[in-house]
């Protein structure tokens, strides 16, 4: 194998994703360009590039979605190579194929691979092979009302309506019964047909209380690939995550080691290389179960940072550039645990829907432990045109329990003000007792959460600084200077000094 010398690197994204990836790069001696829309000319990452290019005006399909566009800025800046991030043209088999055929790396899994895992129906026939347990349902795709059911009825109520392609929680559907299952099957196909241009979608028992596992794989160019344990993401709002954690609080050794060679074989499955997630549910009797793979960097990645002391950006391109892993599985430990919380601009009280607007305030935690990804500053806008997340808080602790308590106090300490954010209940998620007993699964806001539950939450922490700023009020003394007894300016705090 070939190795190959990178010296530029354009990221093919936004936001704090951006900048995580340029830090790790200008560690590692490469040179940085940024893309960025017109609504993101004053972002971060933009500043921190080596070298900046204006890529169209703010809708991601006029800017951060034209592949013939960032290629053809990557030319004439003569770029080695193009990271996607995640999001956008991350999974996006057409761009990966544009950017090899320009001559440029793409850090990300060959194409094939993207292609294979993208469609879920395809990676469940590429994984069958390898005895990987999959959930209970179709291998094909369904398009007829009357065939869903038929099928419905023979795996058994409820089930799930996914899209075939894509993820994120578009176009999957839950039927709890077949008197709602045709309307929720039409929705489905819908949905997946706008989100993704396909609307084909399969049909799947319907866990219904699973955990959402994940293992993150790492694959070289020599044929050496290696997990680095897992990651709880059970904590989601409209499929998607919200907390996440490494490790889990419910697998064993010997259930860590067999869903890490799973792992391990949906990657041989498809020929992957590079930095991948194969995902599971775990049920309540801890049978897992297969879910999907996605074939890039996920949002969560800093967690498996903190257990495993990797670098996953800096791995990502050395394999890009040829580089075997300098390490093998016996190398893999877990050194204590870290919780990753988002930090979304969006509203806890009204179904986590969007809260856009302006960062009038925005100071982030600080101290040991805690790192914040973010890719805004005070005063900049949080767009209507992008996801809303703000930032990711990571912490790590020697114990969960230390980083449970040590995420409370960061969360404590965040100060944002001009839109509403999931902070609180991030917050609230950390103080729950189904959360710190580990009790928990894909459940957890229908069963636990309310929106009055943040309003209780504020109500209380109004009365305590209430009571403390009455003590304060108590003790008031005014003291005396005992040792000068000079005047001091009326335009000033400090004493004149007298020459």
């Amino acid at each position: 194998m070939v190795q190959k010398q990178i010296n530029k690197i354009l990221v093919a994204n936004r936001g704090e994703i951006a900048l995580r990836i340029m830090r790790s790069a200008k560690e590692m001696g490469i040179s940085t360009v940024a893309i960025f829309s017109e609504a993101d000319r004053l972002a971060p990452h933009v500043r921190y590039a080596d070298e900046a290019v204006c890529i169209g005006p703010p809708p991601s399909k006029d800017s951060y979605l034209r592949m013939d566009k960032i290629i053809e800025v990557c030319l004439s800046l003569k770029v080695d190579a193009i990271h996607p991030g995640y999001g956008f043209l991350s999974e996006n088999a057409v761009f990966a194929q544009k950017v090899e055929e320009a001559g440029i790396i793409f850090i990300g899994p060959p194409v094939a691979a993207i292609e294979t895992m993208g469609n879920k129906l395809a990676a469940k026939e590429a994984v069958k092979k390898f005895d990987i347990p999959l959930v209970p349902g179709t291998d094909y795709a369904i398009s007829e009302v009357e065939e869903g059911k038929k099928i419905a009825r023979q795996i058994g109520f409820p089930v799930l309506i996914k899209a075939a392609a894509g993820g994120g929680g578009k176009g999957m559907k839950t039927a709890f019964n077949e008197d709602e299952f045709e309307e929720l099957m039409y929705l489905a196909i819908s949905e997946a047909q706008n989100a993704f241009g396909d609307g084909s979608v399969f049909i799947e028992k319907f866990v219904t209380s699973p955990r959402h596992i994940e293992i993150q794989v790492l694959a070289d160019q020599h044929g050496n690939i290696i997990h680095l344990n897992e990651r709880e993401c059970s904590i989601q709002r409209r499929h998607q995550k919200v907390i996440e954690e490494a490790p889990s609080s419910v697998l064993s050794p010997h259930l860590r080691r067999k869903m890490g060679n799973a792992a391990i074989s949906v990657a041989w499955a498809c020929n992957y290389i590079g930095a991948g997630t194969v995902e599971f549910l775990l049920d309540e009797n801890l049978n897992f179960y297969f879910l999907e793979m996605n074939t890039r960097l996920q949002v969560e990645h800093p967690v498996t940072e903190y257990i495993c002391h990797i670098d996953l950006v800096k791995e990502q391109i050395n394999i890009a550039m040829g580089k075997k892993l300098p390490y093998a599985q016996g190398d893999i430990g877990i050194k204590g645990h870290a919780i990753e919380a988002r930090i979304y601009a969006e509203d806890p009280r009204n179904s986590f829907l969007p809260a856009v607007g302006q960062l009038t305030t925005y100071i982030p935690p600080q101290g040991k432990g805690i790192r914040v990804d973010d890719g805004y500053e005070e005063g900049m806008e949080v767009s209507i045109y992008y996801d809303p997340l703000i930032a990711k808080v990571i912490v790590y602790g020697k114990t969960r329990e230390r980083a449970i308590n040590r995420m409370i106090r960061a969360l404590e300490e965040y100060r944002i003000a001009g839109v509403k954010t999931t902070i609180g209940f991030c917050r609230f998620v950390m103080e729950h007792e189904a959360f710190r007993s580990g009790n928990f699964d894909t459940n957890f806001v229908s069963h636990h959460f309310k929106p009055e539950y943040l309003d209780v939450e504020k109500d209380d922490e109004k009365e305590i600084a209430a009571l403390l700023a009455a003590r304060v009020m108590s003790e008031k003394t005014i003291i005396k200077p005992k040792f000068s007894t000079e005047k001091t300016s009326s335009t000033s705090g400090w004493r004149k000094n007298r020459l």
